[in-house]
């Protein structure tokens, strides 16, 4: 009764006040993500959040931004982390007409790392087949990669830039807030400590406890290797880099030079980092790389640190950004972009 009453109220002040972005929460079920041997849900939570004018405009199609969250984090919590409806309503320049879309890609372990795994799921199909293909499935969207673009924060961002150099022909645009994970990993920091653990101890642990298996069963998986699943980058006390080098194949900063094709495709990319943020050396080693590679983009570091300027941001450049660069259907006696 509670649900039925909310969703009254949410119709009757979408009537009153047409100008109010709409949030809808899904159930999407991924066939990429069934089977996976950690046991993670193929059935996701997706959040889309409605531009002001979808429900007016009932022929317009609109461009999509996909927003990818952090490590341990959900996309319930990114939902009350970043306003993502008062952001499109007022944007700080009206309106933004953009169809936003949230997807949950919490695991065991706490993420998914956007990755393709046997362990964990094929993450990486859910957002670029299942997921893309139910939004435009369902929603007047602009279907074409020039009107689709794709962003997120810390593993989000990471994300971004790891599917944006992947599926050049589904995205056109990139914004990567705070990205985590991009440089190789160096060998001296590995923890042998890590080893022997148990699963329930490594739920207890902290954030580079879960965060070491959570990059271990989206990066290096080993169907024969309970009960995790995967296998770690230290063996008996010492690095193994035949593991490490499946964790630096997939580190941004080294995807580049092959992907670079893809790079310089985008018709725009940005990248951001607080000048007190943890991920800070990462995020201008891949700035540094893409300056290096001749890649056009945009960069910042602002004064803030990893997490309290993501939701002022989200309105004041994340969607300010797809406005400029994605492009949107005509507006009635106008010309499109």
């Amino acid at each position: 009764m509670r649900r039925i009453l909310g969703a009254l109220m949410l119709a009757m002040l979408a009537w009153i006040n047409p100008a109010l972005a709409r949030v809808e929460k899904l159930t999407v079920h991924s066939p990429a993500i069934e089977g996976n041997l950690e046991g993670n849900s193929a059935d996701r939570t997706v959040y889309v959040i409605l531009p002001p004018s979808y429900d007016a405009a009932k022929k317009r199609r609109f461009p999509v931004v996909y927003f990818l969250h952090g490590y341990l984090a959900t996309a319930d919590k990114y939902m009350d982390y970043v306003p993502f409806d008062k952001a499109l309503t007022d944007a700080g320049k009206g309106p933004q007409e953009v169809i936003v879309v949230v997807p949950d890609s919490y695991t065991k372990f706490g993420g998914s790392f956007y990755s393709n795994s046997l362990t964990v799921g094929n993450f990486e199909d859910y957002i670029t087949r299942d997921l893309i293909g139910y939004v435009d499935g369902h929603y007047r969207t602009l279907a074409k990669r020039e009107s689709r673009g794709l962003a997120g924060h810390s593993m989000g961002g990471y994300g971004t830039l790891r599917l944006g150099m992947k599926h050049p022909d589904l995205f056109s645009s990139l914004y990567a807030m705070n990205p985590c994970c991009l440089r190789p990993r160096p060998a001296e920091i590995l923890l042998p400590q890590y080893e022997g653990l148990t699963p329930e101890q490594v739920l207890a642990g902290d954030f580079y406890t879960k965060g070491n298996f959570g990059i271990a069963t989206a990066w290096s998986p080993n169907p024969g290797k309970p009960p995790f699943f995967a296998d770690l980058a230290t063996k008996d006390g010492k690095p193994d880099y035949e593991v490490l080098a499946r964790w630096w194949a997939n580190a941004p900063v080294a995807m580049a030079s092959q992907y670079l094709p893809s790079l310089k495709a985008m018709h725009a990319i940005a990248l951001d980092t607080g000048d007190t943020d943890f991920v800070q050396a990462d995020v201008v080693a891949m700035h540094e790389m893409l300056n290096k590679l001749n890649v056009p983009h945009d960069w910042e570091l602002y004064v803030g640190d990893h997490g309290n300027r993501v939701p002022a941001r989200f309105a004041e450049k994340v969607l300010p950004f797809f406005a400029r660069h994605l492009s949107a259907a005509p507006m009635p006696g106008r010309k499109g972009h």
